[in-house]
């Protein structure tokens, strides 16, 4: 996803044919040397004046928490959805803005920050593409560190979701039983509670609303600086 950010990061990494995302995200922690990594989706774009959006936050943490482990633009503070983000297969902003950094027990994960300060590291253990974003700020509590989501806004250039196939059920089996004494945790999809059985309730309500949903979800193919400008933060 091209965006002006592209230019003004110290170090570009890119990661091809992991076999997860935790593992990819590992090797891109030992193949860069920044004290902030950010990790984002090929699917995201960064509106103009979000680097000086991050700097704030920066600043504000370094005041308030400077020994913090994760941040990010969109997570969960206790059941409500935080942050700023366009989602295209939803074909609007979803998550109520923060005015400040709130703490944070799960985040999304279309972009992850990383305090490389912090030694956090994503488990390898961790199958397929999902719920990383839940582990990571798990286990930067189960070190007494704080995750954060702040106003960041993004958008995610994201396509219709019609179903969580069977690499979902893989990553949500092994966060469950990982986190099990931490429970219940909420994270941007759905819950994890002691019973175990939050996936199949969501395949359930998503199969019901899937002609919805699909009739909802905005296009691709559509410059993600449209978004941004409905949005407001293309002026920024």
């Amino acid at each position: 996803m091209v965006s002006d950010l592209v230019g003004q990061v110290e170090e570009l990494h890119q990661e091809w044919n992991a076999p997860s995302a935790s593992v990819a995200y590992n090797r891109a922690l030992d193949r860069t040397t920044s004290d902030l990594i950010i990790f984002a989706h090929q699917d995201v774009y960064f509106p103009p004046g979000w680097l000086s959006q991050l700097w704030e936050t920066l600043d504000w943490l370094s005041e308030n928490d400077p020994h913090w482990g994760v941040l990010a633009p969109f997570g969960m503070v206790g059941d409500q959805h935080r942050g700023a983000v366009y989602s295209t297969s939803l074909s609007g902003v979803v998550g109520t803005p923060v005015a400040a950094p709130l703490r944070t027990s799960s985040v999304d994960e279309l972009v992850i920050i990383l305090n490389r300060a912090s030694g956090l590291r994503f488990d390898p253990a961790l199958p397929d593409w999902h719920l990383y974003g839940t582990d990571i700020v798990q286990t930067a509590g189960a070190n007494r560190m704080e995750a954060w989501v702040a106003h960041l806004p993004v958008v995610h250039n994201d396509r219709f979701h019609g179903y969580l196939g069977k690499g979902f059920a893989r990553a949500y089996r092994a966060v469950w039983r990982k986190w099990r004494r931490e429970l219940p945790v909420r994270t941007p999809v759905l819950w994890l509670r002691w019973h175990g059985l939050d996936l199949a309730l969501y395949r359930l309500r998503a199969w019901k609303s899937r002609r919805q949903r699909k009739e909802r979800a905005g296009d691709t193919a559509t410059d993600p600086k449209v978004f941004s400008a409905e949005c407001g933060w293309e002026t920024a």
